[in-house]
C-alpha cells in the first residue's frame, strides 16, 4: 500500500502546488478542504495544513479541531496553518500594518533535520497579512529572517507522540529555491515515507482496482484524440481489454484531417472504436449563433446526443469512462466550492444519469504532467502524449463570430501550416500551446497587381505548466515571418497574420 500524505486546504492558491511537490517526491497526496478532517487517521503517514487568504484573527476564520491531530500524527502547517497552531494553542498572532509579501532570507537557529542540506540565507517566499510574535509553551523557533523573528518552529522533541513542524512562508513555490528539499527533508527524515508513488506503481493498482470494479461488465468512453481521454482509455484498455467500446465523434470542429489520422491511431492501438461523422448535425445547430457561451452549450448539447444515440446501440453497457483528472477533482470540492465560472465546457455531464451508466475515472487522483508520464509507462504513442490541449468545443471558439464551413476551412488550413512549422523547426515541444485564431475582422491588402479585402488570423502559442496560468511564447521573428508568408500565399481568404502577446492572466489562452 502506498504512503499518502493528506493535505487540509484552507483555501491558498498555493495548495495544488504542494501536493504537486510532494508527487514529484514520489508520495502520494490528496487534498481535501479544511473542514474534511478524517475521523480515522490510520492509513495516513502525515498531514499538512495548507495558507490561506483569510486571517486567524478574522471573525470567520477558518478554524478546525486541532486536539484531532496535534501529537496524533506529524504535521507541517504552512503560513495560516502556523498561524492556526500558534494561535490556538497559546502564541501569539497579530495582524501586520502591511501585508508581507516577497522574497527573504533564511536565518536557521539551529541545525534542524527539517534545515539539513539547507544553506543558510536560503532564498524563501512570504505572502500573509498576520505575523506571529511568539511561539506556544511546548514549541521552539527554529528559523527566522531578517525582518521578522518568527519564520519556522516545531514542537519540542519528546513534547508530543509525534512532531508539529511550522512554517510562514512557502516552500512549495518555486521562490523558495530549497523549498524541495524542505519538503523532502519532512517526508523523508521526520516522517520516513517509503516515496514509492511512481507512474509504474500507479498503473499496476489502477489496472487492478478497474478490473475489481468494473468485473465482466462493458464500459463506453468517448475518446477525442486528447491526451487525458487516450490515456484513460488505454488504462481501462489495458485492464478490460475489449470490454471497452470507445466512441469518437467528428463535430466538424477538428483540425484538418484530425478525424481521420485519430481514428486510425485508436484502431492501431487496438482500442474497439466507433467513429461517428456528426459534423453536418454540428454544423445545422450552429448556423446563425455568434455567442461563444451559446456556442459551448449548442457543442455540449449535441454531443451528448451523439453520444447517447451511439451508445444505445452497445449491447450491456454498464460504466460510462471519462477522462477527469484530479484538478477538476479539487475544483469541485475546494474550500470556496466551485470557482466562477469562467466559460462553460465541452463535456459529457448529464449522460450518466440519461443512459443510467455508472461512471468509472481511471485519471482522476492525477495532474496532466502526471497523465503524460503514465501515458508513456503504457506505452502510448509519443505524439498523442505530447499533443498540445485542445479545446472541447473545437474550432468554434478559435473562429470568432458566426460560424460557416468557409470559415473553418480557412482556420484548420492557416492552423495546419502553423502546427507544421512548429513540429519541423522543434518548438512544437516546447510550447504548451499553439493554434490559430480567425478573427471576424477583414482588411484591405495587395497581392501582385490586386487590391484584396480578406481575413485576419492571429496565431497564439503560449508556455504553462497547467494551463491556469501562461505566458506567451517568444517564438524567433524569422519563424513568424515564414508562418505568416505561408499562411497568407497558400490560404486564399487570408490576407494579414498577427501575433498574439497576452498572458494569462489578464487573457485567457483561448479567444472566446
Amino acid at each position: 500500500m502506498t504512503d499518502k500524505v493528506l493535505i487540509l486546504d484552507f483555501g491558498s492558491q498555493y495548495t495544488q502546488l504542494i501536493a504537486r511537490r510532494l508527487r514529484e517526491l514520489n508520495v502520494y497526496a490528496e487534498i481535501q478542504p479544511f473542514n474534511k478532517v478524517p475521523n480515522e487517521l490510520g492509513e495516513l503517514r502525515a498531514i499538512i495544513l495548507s495558507g490561506s487568504p483569510f486571517s486567524v484573527k478574522d471573525e470567520n476564520a477558518l478554524l478546525i479541531d486541532l486536539d484531532k491531530l496535534v501529537g496524533k500524527i506529524p504535521m507541517l502547517c504552512v503560513c495560516y496553518g502556523a498561524q492556526l497552531i500558534a494561535d490556538k494553542l497559546g502564541g501569539l498572532v497579530e495582524k501586520s500594518d502591511k501585508r508581507e509579501y516577497g522574497k527573504a532570507a533564511l536565518v536557521m537557529e539551529n541545525n534542524d533535520v527539517l534545515f539539513e542540506g539547507i544553506d543558510d540565507a536560503s532564498q524563501i517566499w512570504m505572502s500573509h497579512g498576520d505575523s506571529i510574535k511568539s511561539v506556544p509553551d511546548g514549541f521552539t523557533v527554529i528559523a527566522k529572517t531578517n525582518d521578522i523573528p518568527v519564520a519556522a518552529f516545531k514542537s519540542n522533541d519528546g513534547q508530543l507522540d509525534h512532531p508539529v513542524y511550522c512554517l510562514q512562508f512557502h516552500p512549495e513555490v518555486t521562490h523558495s529555491l530549497n523549498g524541495l528539499q524542505i519538503l523532502d527533508n519532512f517526508i523523508s527524515k521526520v516522517v520516513g515515507c517509503d516515496k514509492s508513488w511512481t507512474p509504474d506503481s500507479f498503473v499496476q493498482e489502477t489496472v487492478k482496482k478497474l478490473k475489481e470494479q468494473i468485473g465482466n461488465d462493458r464500459v463506453v468512453l468517448g475518446l477525442s484524440g486528447g491526451v487525458d481521454s487516450t490515456v484513460a482509455g488505454s488504462l481501462l484498455k489495458k485492464a478490460i481489454g475489449d470490454q471497452l467500446v470507445c466512441v469518437f465523434v467528428d463535430n466538424g470542429l477538428l483540425r484538418k484531417e484530425e478525424f481521420t489520422q485519430v481514428l486510425r491511431d485508436y484502431e492501431t492501438m487496438g482500442f474497439n472504436i466507433v467513429g461517428v461523422d456528426a459534423s453536418e448535425r454540428f454544423l445545422t445547430e450552429l448556423h446563425g449563433v455568434s455567442d461563444p457561451e451559446k456556442k459551448r452549450k449548442i457543442i455540449g448539447r449535441v454531443f451528448i446526443e451523439v453520444f447517447e444515440e451511439e451508445s444505445k446501440k452497445i449491447e450491456n453497457i454498464k460504466w460510462l469512462g471519462q477522462g477527469t483528472i484530479y484538478p477538476d477533482v479539487i475544483e469541485s470540492v475546494s474550500v470556496h466550492g466551485p470557482s466562477v465560472t469562467i466559460k462553460s465546457h465541452h463535456n459529457v455531464g448529464g449522460l450518466p444519469d440519461k443512459l443510467n451508466l455508472k461512471i468509472v475515472e481511471p485519471l482522476r487522483m492525477l495532474f496532466k504532467d502526471e497523465v503524460r508520464k503514465v501515458g508513456k509507462t503504457i506505452g502510448v504513442p509519443a505524439h498523442l502524449i505530447n499533443r498540445h490541449p485542445f479545446p472541447g468545443p473545437g474550432l468554434a471558439i478559435r473562429v470568432l463570430g458566426e460560424l460557416t464551413k468557409d470559415k473553418i476551412r480557412l482556420n484548420q488550413e492557416a492552423d495546419h501550416i502553423f502546427i507544421k512549422h512548429l513540429k519541423e523547426s522543434g518548438w512544437y515541444d516546447k510550447v504548451w500551446q499553439a493554434g490559430t485564431i480567425l478573427l471576424p475582422v477583414k482588411s484591405v491588402g495587395v497581392m501582385g497587381d490586386e487590391r484584396t479585402y480578406e481575413f485576419t488570423v492571429a496565431l497564439r502559442c503560449v508556455n504553462s505548466v497547467d494551463g491556469m496560468t501562461a505566458e506567451w511564447s517568444e517564438l524567433p521573428h524569422q519563424f513568424l515571418a515564414k508562418v505568416s508568408s505561408d499562411i497568407i500565399n497558400q490560404v486564399k481568404g487570408i490576407n494579414r497574420v498577427v501575433y498574439d502577446i497576452s498572458t494569462k492572466p489578464p487573457s485567457t489562452i483561448e479567444w472566446e
